[in-house]
Order: structure tokens, then sequence, then C-alpha cells
């Protein structure tokens, strides 16, 4: 069976193609319209999904109908009938295109494609799953128990079988709280949410307690005082400094989160964690995750244009396997592993696209910028780059078996292969292109046997050097999505004036 599974219409669009229990197609629709975060699907993603089918099935992410009565009681007001319907949808999706798509139409819970699209890729057999995220249809987070039902005759697990256990309705939010956070330090919200992290580690805890007094009657329940959706008053807060701002902000949420997985943990009865929804990208946070749970899958693609994904695993109902985040466009070609090296030992900056393109929101060595982390110079040199904050921070990506060396990792995430922890350096003075102002690295660690010939490039780079990790970014610029073909690679070495490998 193929299935196409869809996330569109609210933001970061994306496609995935299913071949049984194979993920042969997973990308961003951003990446092809060049419009970052956008919400629509573009013919070009289209096209390239396309690719793999025929398809048997169409797998939407959410129910429209649901989502509009949410729209109506959040006084977004009544747009006609052709949001109301999966069909109607589809055909505004894919436009013209929608005359080669299957009649078999399936179309699901937002919040459930979030908690399918991480449990079917888990190494789980059983898991209780949580998901905090802006808003889906009207649940905002919920916690699930997840586990395959057995099937005696073969003696292996078939059927992915769930129980909502509990969740927390619109419009009271931890991912609109952080949202209108992000929107009072004058950031763009749904956007920048991940700048924010990065203010936290330069600033003080002073008005964590005023913005729980103001915004929060009951952290227990995650209930907010007021309807976040529409951001916070500018003149709240005023005279805070934004650094201690981010830093309160970012206190509030952690405590928020551990309430949620302390009410997780007590209804849930398993010890394996699987965390789905965008608020799962708060990699500050999911340090904190090893107090709970033994075992911890957070899919690296955990927010929307994951759930094409959660949708498309649905229709197929069994375990799915997970190999590897290198889903999307393809630049062929081995990866260029001695022209890296080359270009870092002349000029330390390097971008990389090689392979095939990553399926979420983290550069994981294939569209990637790469640098030495060990020169002082090196940090404010990527940020002109990219035309970042100065006081921003880059992560690290380091060979597996070196980062014990290096980092002082989260109990119970011992390692880190999607970029989706923080960790504390062990040696910030030799680093200090990778170290953020508070000790803290957000670790990317590469095994053995990677897909990615980033690993191969680590190997030569240490045997040459020593240094067993490079400073690792998204190749592009702020404001703009990941570079994706080669053209796009062109572009950006032209006008940034740094070689990119392919």
């Amino acid at each position: 069976m193929r299935v196409l599974g869809v996330s569109a219409g609210f933001h970061d669009a994306g496609l995935t193609v299913l071949h049984n229990n194979k993920i042969v197609f997973a990308g961003h629709s951003e990446r092809y319209s060049k419009k970052k975060h956008d919400k629509n699907l573009c013919p070009e993603i289209i096209n390239e999904a396309f690719k793999y089918g025929p398809f048997d099935c169409v797998a939407y992410y959410e129910t429209p109908w649901k989502k509009k009565t949410r729209e109506i009681y959040a006084g977004q007001g009544f747009t006609g009938g052709s949001t109301w319907t999966v069909k109607q949808t589809l055909k505004e999706q894919f436009g013209d295109l929608y005359q080669f798509l299957p009649r078999n139409i399936k179309t699901f819970n937002h919040h459930m494609s979030h908690v399918a699209s991480g449990f079917q890729t888990s190494p789980f057999q059983n898991a209780t799953v949580v998901v905090i995220d802006a808003i889906g249809e009207w649940d905002t987070v919920s916690i699930w128990s997840a586990s395959y039902e057995k099937q005696p005759m073969l003696g292996e697990f078939g059927i992915a079988k769930y129980k909502k256990l509990w969740s927390q309705k619109y419009p009271h939010s931890i991912g609109l709280y952080y949202s209108a956070m992000t929107g009072r330090l004058g950031l763009r919200p749904q956007d920048e949410e991940y700048i924010l992290m990065g203010m936290a580690g330069w600033g003080k805890n002073t008005v964590e307690q005023t913005i729980k007094n103001t915004l929060v009657s009951d952290m227990g329940d995650t209930v907010f005082t007021q309807n976040l959706h529409t951001g916070v008053d500018e003149n709240f807060l005023k005279d805070t400094d934004e650094m201690n701002i981010a830093s309160s902000t970012q206190a509030v949420v952690e405590k928020l989160i551990d309430e949620v997985m302390a009410r997780a943990k007590k209804l849930g009865k398993s010890n394996n964690l699987v965390y789905q929804g965008g608020v799962a990208l708060n990699c500050l946070y999911n340090r904190n995750l090893g107090k709970w749970w033994d075992n911890i899958w957070i899919m690296p693609n955990p927010g929307d244009a994951g759930s094409s994904l959660g949708a498309a695993a649905q229709v197929y109902k069994k375990h799915l396997r997970w190999e590897h985040p290198y889903l999307g466009t393809n630049i062929e070609g081995d990866y260029p592993v001695d022209e890296l090296l080359n270009e870092l030992a002349t000029n330390k900056i390097v971008g990389v696209a090689s392979g095939r393109a990553e399926f979420g929101p983290r550069a994981l060595g294939n569209r990637s910028l790469l640098a030495d982390p060990r020169g002082k110079e090196i940090k404010d040199a990527v940020n002109e780059i990219k035309r970042r904050q100065k006081f921003r921070p880059f992560a690290p990506i380091i060979m597996e078996e070196f980062v014990n060396e290096y980092f002082d990792m989260p109990k119970n995430l011992p390692t880190s292969p999607y970029m989706q922890v923080v960790a504390d350096c062990k040696k910030p003075k030799e680093f200090p292109a990778i170290v953020h102002v508070d000790g803290t690295s957000r670790v990317q660690t590469v095994p053995e046997h990677s897909e990615s010939g980033v690993r191969q490039l680590l190997e030569k780079w240490f045997t040459l050097t020593g240094c067993p990790m490079l400073l690792n970014t998204s190749l592009n610029i702020r404001g703009e999505p990941m570079v994706d073909t080669r053209e796009d690679a062109d572009r950006f070495e032209k006008e940034y004036n740094v070689k990119v490998c392919s």
C-alpha cells in the first residue's frame, strides 16, 4: 500500500509518502516554495511526492469541520463552506493536481496525528505519549497510552492502539503562551520561539512570579487567565530587561511542562515516553525529561509538518521502519568529505548540500553550515553570515563515542542524534564557538553507522585535528528556509560568499 500523508493549512505544510512500513519521502513545502513556514502546499513539493506514487490512499492530518468550529468560537469568523470538508481542503491545496489523487481519502484528529507519528516510529512496544503544541482542532495538551495489539499466532506486535488519558482544551495552551511571549519580545510568533530560548541564557528569572501571577491561574491543569492566542499587551513587563523576560518565560514554561509530565507519569503505565507537538522542540526543557522517564523518543519532526507522517501512519496502523531523517530532496553524488576538509582548513567555515534533505527543522549534516568550533572568532563570523543576532548560540555535531568526554549528557538521554537536548559542556574554553553563555550546548551525536556522510567527515577531521566535533547550523539565513537544491546552494554561495560543497 502507498499512502500520501498531508499536513497543510495552518503552518509548516508537509507531505509524506509511505510504502507499506517504509517512509520513502517526507518533505516541507517551505523548502520548495522558499516561503518560511509556508502553510500551503506548492506544486513543486506535490510533484516531488508524486514521483513516489501512484497512491492507494490520501491521509489528512486533522478534521477540518472541528477546526472550523474552534475558529468560530475564537472569533475568527465564518468564511464559507470550503474549509469544512477534507475534499474541499485538498482541492484548495492541490489545485489542478487534485485530479491525480485517489478518491480513498481519510481524515484524522490533529493530536492523534502527532501521537501516531511519534509512537509508530519509536522503538517501543508500549509508551505514554505526550503532545504539547499551540493548538489542534481543540486540544492543546493531551496524554495518551499507546501499545501494539499482540498477534499470538505470529508472535509479533500488530495494530497500534491508542487511548486518550487526559487533555486540555483551547484557549488554554502552553504553546500559545510561549508564542505570546515571543511576540512580546518583538519576535515573530510561530517562528522565532527558538530565539527566545537563546535569549533565556543571558537573563535572570526576575519576573517569573509576575508572569505566573498575571497569566497562569492553575499550573497543574495548565489553565491561563486570558486567551493568549491574541498575545499579551505590549506594555506587559514594560520596564523589564528583555533577557530577563526571556529567562523568566522559559522558567515558567518548564514548570508548566513539568506539571504535564508529572500527570502523564501518574496516568500512564509505561516507563517509555513519546513526546510530540511543537513544544517538544524546546530543547532547554528536554534535558529534564530523564527525571520522569527511562526511555525517550521525540520524532525529529514533532511539529505540524511531521503530522503528515502521522496521518499516513494511522492508515498503515502498524509499526513503521524508522531508519533516518534524510527523506527529502536528493542532491546526487558522494558526500564531499575531502572538499569540505580542505575548505575547513583554509577558511574555517563551509556549507554542505549533499544527499537527501532532512525532514524536520534541524540541519543534521546534509544541509548544514559547518565550522571549526575552536576559534573565538568563529561564532561571530557564522552569525554574520546568517544575519543573526550575535547573542545566539550554535550547536556541536560530534562522533557519538566521544560525547561523554566533552558533554555532561542529561539523565536517560545518553545520545542526541537529532539535536533535541542541551547539555553542559565540560571543556567550554576549548570550544567557544559552540558553547552558550550559560555553559550549555545543543548537542548532535553521530553514530558510527550514520546514513549521512557527515560521519566520515568527522572521522577525517578528528584524524587531522584531534577534535571530534564541528560547529553545525542550518544552511540558510534568518527568515529563509534551508537550502534544498543545488540551485539553492549556488545562490547561497554567490550571495553570502561561502563555499557550499555537494
